[in-house]
């Protein structure tokens, strides 16, 4: 005999009222039900009605025309047939027939004679067809059982009708024609059949054989020896909840060990993964940090990608462990689900079962091939990756190098967020190589003509200008020659003039004392202008004066 589960927490919300008298209700039942099966004679047949004569009755009985029909329509029998009926009513003294109830009455008769008497428990599956006052109607094979309510065990307020169900024969009364049925027996007897093989089970060490009955999103149903038991999803492999439909379907043989059994919730809890040795003791006596494995994709997710140790073991590829490359997007664009890969061993933690890898770990860094490839002062071609406030990253030959705003332009008003744009090419010198920081800082200066250089075509040094001032500092005045070049004339070389007495928007005097293109600084000097002069000036009393003149005589008229 099958053995189902049952829920308990449902049964202790039926309804039952021990206090109904079931003779009572069952002859209450049977008041509708004549068990007297005689057979009449068909008189006419008209007006959708078969009249019939009935033996010992003063006037004809009545069956309903269908009753006669078959499932194409065509008449069973003809005016004149004998057939056999049963009496269901009377309307006015006249008897209310019925044939199909009389086949019916029968086949329960013999089907009581096939039961003989070792009826009690068998097992009888059938549909719930009606309800009346006492209980519920059961048809199963054209046979009618009754099934009291308080032997029903149904919810209370729960469709009945059309429902599918299970129940044990307790009763059978030949003279009747009935048979008496119960879920609530079928119940305790599965429960005592449950209770012993469930004691069994826990018996059971080794590792047995269940058949997959059901699948759902967190474990599947299994039945080992008649008991249904909850495989959960992390019971199935030790690579951790995976997905059951994946593996199995139903009807899949497994192998099974038994965990335990919850009596309060009646659940018996079950393993497939238990019934395998542990293949993390294998990983903790093998493997350690920094060992290099073969491993193949098993899983690709935004966030990262399940690798198969091969041994019912996945590790994680972070995807931040995938490539020194720090802009992947997704891990798809580098691996393959079956892909073998190399990669190194970085985390071990046996207690919460979890094993880390890297990829990138076996590569080498990108800057270290950058680094050992090129040189500072060479000069390359890149593309702008990311713009910034401050400059922009320029991808190089694997590497991303920084140009700041001040190494891009000549002009400090100048920003590259303003004037690049990302996927833009541009050529680049290496400034600096920071082996220390794995850093490239990237210049363009020296590559782009310097203001400093055009100025440089039209100057020299020591060439007489006049700048108007632009800005007064701690350390000198700035001023703008021809309205377009900076020059800074330090506070050293601002004598005979006084920087107190100097104001936004003066003109100055003086000489270009320093060109440096490379810095795109001017530096221009009046002290070194008055110089000049005096030196004109002594030349041109040298050339004019008389050779009579003695020393005395230039310093009379001086001071004169």
């Amino acid at each position: 005999m099958a053995v189902v589960g049952i829920n308990t927490q449902e049964l202790e919300k039926i309804i039952i009222d021990d206090n109904e008298d079931f003779a009572a209700m069952f002859e209450q039942f049977e008041k509708k039900e004549s068990t007297r099966v005689s057979e009449g004679n068909i008189v006419a047949i008209e007006n959708n009605q078969v009249v019939i004569a009935v033996p010992g009755e003063k006037k004809e009985g009545i069956v309903a025309l269908d009753e006669i029909l078959d499932a194409q329509g065509n008449l069973l029998f003809k005016v004149g047939d004998t057939l056999p009926i049963v009496i269901t009513g009377r309307r006015n003294e006249q008897p209310i027939v019925s044939y199909k109830k009389a086949i019916r009455k029968e086949k329960v008769r013999q089907y009581i004679q096939s039961l003989g008497d070792d009826y009690k428990d068998k097992i009888v599956e059938g549909v719930v067809v009606r309800r009346n006052k006492g209980g519920y109607v059961v048809e199963s094979g054209d046979i009618e059982f009754f099934m009291p309510k308080f032997t029903a065990a149904f919810k209370e307020g729960s469709k009945i009708e059309g429902k599918k169900i299970k129940a044990c024969i307790i009763n059978v009364k030949p003279e009747e024609d009935s048979i008496v049925i119960s879920r609530k027996r079928l119940f305790e007897l599965e429960n005592t059949v449950r209770k012993d093989a469930v004691e069994n089970l826990l018996k059971e060490n080794g590792t047995l054989e269940g058949k997959v009955k059901k699948i759902t999103s967190f474990g599947m149903f299994v039945d080992v020896n008649g008991v249904e038991g909850l495989v959960h999803y992390t019971e199935i492999s030790y690579k951790g909840p995976v997905n059951p439909s994946k593996l199995y379907k139903e009807d899949d043989i497994v192998p099974i060990k038994v965990l335990n059994y919850d009596k309060d919730k009646r659940r018996l809890a079950l393993s497939i993964k238990a019934t395998a040795e542990d293949p993390w003791r294998e990983v903790e006596n093998e493997l350690e940090v920094g060992d290099a494995i073969k491993v193949t994709v098993s899983n690709i997710e935004p966030y990262g990608v399940f690798v198969d140790l091969g041994n019912d073991i996945e590790g994680f590829l972070h995807i931040s462990e995938i490539s020194w490359n720090k802009n992947i997007q997704n891990p798809e664009e580098f691996l393959k689900v079956g892909q073998e890969i190399d990669v190194e061993v970085i985390e071990i933690d046996s207690k919460d079962r979890r094993l880390r890898v890297s990829l990138k770990k076996l590569l080498d860094k990108p800057f270290e091939q950058f680094a050992k490839k090129h040189k500072e002062g060479e000069v390359l071609k890149g593309v702008v990756a990311t713009l910034t406030d401050f400059g922009a990253f320029v991808k190089l030959d694997g590497i991303d190098g920084l140009l700041h705003n001040e190494d891009a332009y000549w002009n400090k008003n100048e920003k590259c967020k303003d004037l690049m744009k990302i996927g833009e090419s541009v050529e680049v010198k290496i400034a600096k190589i920071d082996r220390q920081k794995e850093r490239v800082s990237l210049t363009r200066k020296g590559l782009i003509a310097s203001p400093v250089d055009e100025f440089a075509k039209k100057y020299s040094i020591d060439d007489a200008v006049i700048g108007t001032v632009r800005d007064v500092k701690d350390f000198g005045v700035f001023i703008k020659i021809d309205d377009e070049m900076d020059a800074l004339i330090r506070n050293e070389d601002l004598p005979p003039l006084k920087k107190e007495e100097i104001k936004i928007g003066d003109k100055i005097n003086g000489v270009i004392s320093l060109i440096d293109a490379q810095n795109n600084r001017i530096r221009v000097s009046v002290r070194r202008l008055e110089r000049q002069k005096e030196k004109a000036n002594l030349k041109s009393f040298n050339d004019n004066a008389s050779d009579k003149m003695t020393l005395g005589d230039i310093i009379k008229d001086q001071i004169s």
